[in-house]
């Protein structure tokens, strides 16, 4: 089938959606709808493609009506039968709604009001973040509607009218763009209720809250118990760029923030936006802290935690610290991944681009990384690193330095560099030892993500586990296990060495690849700078690019 995605952006739903019908071998392009300025290039573009169906995985825009009477086009909207309008996880949030869904709709002239393709819901987890819940239970579901509806567009079935289709959630409507002032937070207000709020404006619009007279928005909190008596609104505590603040009960933790006066500013690590000098140390709650260690006989599992996947220097250099302190434990195995939500990819432009000198800062950051990955690649133990979610650049070439890299059903992996930098990781070695030249080349110049179940079929990543998050850890646990027999495990020190002894000292690619990024940061020859700043202005694009496009 000839599949047309139209979208605001090739976001992760959208890619992964594009993945995946592909591997089906359906014919399937991109069009981005920022790149039309009116409906009649949008209506052309169409034109010109001729699809069977079209589908909106993640679409801001408004279908022009030319193009939705003339073609199937299917909506994928993230609110169960019956939900319209723009909000509509913020409001599932706001409202600690216990179960949602995702709904498959044709395009008509109302907004997510036409006849329905297909919807399933899921339960919503306490405390759980609107990106979080969007880059989980929402694309699983939207891949769920995806796959009924195609399979119903191939049989020659029709959508049932929305007043027919039994609503699994009860008492949704249409409800109203919720801006900036509905997830404002009084600070008098119980923790939890506050971190409620923030999960909901997490992303955009973002909770505002006024600190020490000025206004800032508030991103990646956690509630504990702990009164401190003081002030509510006073920062009570600090643990690295995290800060703890009083609120009428309870300690709301908050790991990002931006400054919000004419416009909102960039979302950096709390503490550099706040001053917090003066702050007294406390240990920040599980939920928000960077790493957490356990161990399970001969084997330690290692949980890196980056907010929306960026690492920047000083938090890589305390994932370095936290890396190396694993491996002197007395285990054989250090299994590495990340949240069910994030796992990195790379460096964090934010950071960058705030610093005084951003390419002193971009420097810094790349170089803290390298030694990342450094202390998993020479570790004495079998390392490892299984990608638990979405991953890209810098991320994927991490992952890539253990001995053994996983990922769970349904990640989608960008192993590529395409913000102007040549890119570094080690990824030079790790990338080629793993696919040969032919197909490293291809990974890296194309631009194009991959699926987890791809990677695997080229031989980038050896296993794909399940995509339930539960089932998942049970999965990567008997991994470990499984490795950890002694033939296995002689068998898979054998392949260590021999990868080692194969490749040149890792200092040589690393050196190749810093020269090459110092030109990129210090001579910005390929617009690093201007790229840097378009992706965090999330300026949209004036074309589809190429490689998106139908063949």
């Amino acid at each position: 089938m000839k599949i047309l995605l139209l979208a605001s952006a090739f976001n992760g739903l959208t890619q992964r959606v594009w993945c995946t019908l592909r591997e089906q071998g359906h014919d399937v392009g991109v069009e981005l709808a920022p790149a039309h300025p009116t409906p009649e290039s949008m209506t052309a573009a169409v034109e010109r493609i001729d699809p069977d169906l079209i589908l909106c995985p993640f679409l801001k825009h408004r279908v022009p009506e030319e193009v939705w009477r003339r073609w199937t086009t299917v909506i994928v909207h993230p609110g169960p039968v019956g939900d319209r309008g723009p909000s509509s996880l913020d409001h599932a949030l706001l409202g600690r709604s216990p179960r949602w869904g995702v709904t498959a709709l044709s395009a008509v002239e109302e907004m997510d009001a036409g006849p329905v393709w297909a919807s399933f819901t899921f339960d919503v987890p306490e405390g759980v973040t609107k990106s979080a819940l969007y880059n989980s239970r929402v694309a699983d579901a939207a891949m769920d509607c995806v796959a009924a509806t195609v399979r119903k567009v191939a049989a020659g079935e029709r959508p049932v009218p929305v007043d027919r289709q039994p609503r699994a959630v009860p008492g949704t409507g249409e409800l109203p763009l919720l801006r900036r002032p509905a997830f404002a937070l009084d600070w008098r207000a119980p923790a939890t209720d506050l971190a409620r709020r923030i999960a909901a404006a997490d992303g955009a619009p973002g909770a505002p809250a006024e600190i020490n007279g000025r206004t800032y928005c508030l991103f990646d909190a956690a509630a504990t118990e702990e009164h401190t008596g003081a002030e509510p609104g006073t920062i009570v505590g600090r643990d690295c760029e995290a800060l703890a603040f009083a609120t009428g009960r309870g300690t709301l933790w908050v790991g990002y923030a931006a400054l919000l006066e004419k416009r909102r500013g960039p979302k950096l690590p709390a503490a550099m936006v706040l001053d917090a000098r003066h702050a007294a140390f406390k240990p920040a709650p599980a939920a928000i802290s960077e790493t957490a260690y356990r161990r399970e006989g001969d084997i330690g599992y290692l949980t890196l935690r980056s907010y929306n996947g960026a690492m920047h220097t000083e938090q890589c250099r305390r994932l370095t610290g936290a890396v190396e302190k694993a491996l002197t434990e007395d285990t054989r195995i250090l299994v590495i991944t990340g949240t069910e939500h994030a796992f990195s990819n790379g460096i964090h432009l934010g950071v960058i681009d705030a610093a005084e000198d951003p390419a002193a800062e971009a420097w810094d950051n790349i170089n803290a990384i390298d030694e990342l990955c450094l202390a998993i690649a020479e570790a004495d133990q079998l390392t490892v690193a299984a990608f638990s979610a979405n991953a890209g650049a810098g991320g994927v070439m991490t992952a890539l330095c253990a001995d053994v890299t996983v990922a769970r059903d349904g990640t989608v992996l960008n192993p590529y560099y395409d913000m102007g930098i040549f890119g570094s990781e080690l990824h030079t070695w790790s990338v080629a030892d793993r696919v040969g030249e032919d197909t490293a080349a291809r990974l890296l110049n194309d631009n194009l993500p991959i699926s987890a179940a791809h990677a695997a079929q080229i031989g980038l990543i050896g296993a794909v586990g399940p995509r339930d998050w539960n089932e998942f850890q049970r999965w990567l646990r008997a991994v470990a296990i499984g490795y950890n027999e002694p033939v296995t495990r002689g068998r898979m020190y054998a392949a260590k060495a021999r990868r080692r002894a194969d490749a040149k000292p890792l200092s040589y690619y690393q050196t190749l690849e810093l020269a090459e990024m110092a030109r990129d940061f210090f001579d910005d020859r390929h617009g690093f700078d201007a790229q840097r700043r378009a992706f965090l202005a999330k300026a949209a694009p004036t074309e589809t690019p190429g490689r998106l496009r139908f063949a």
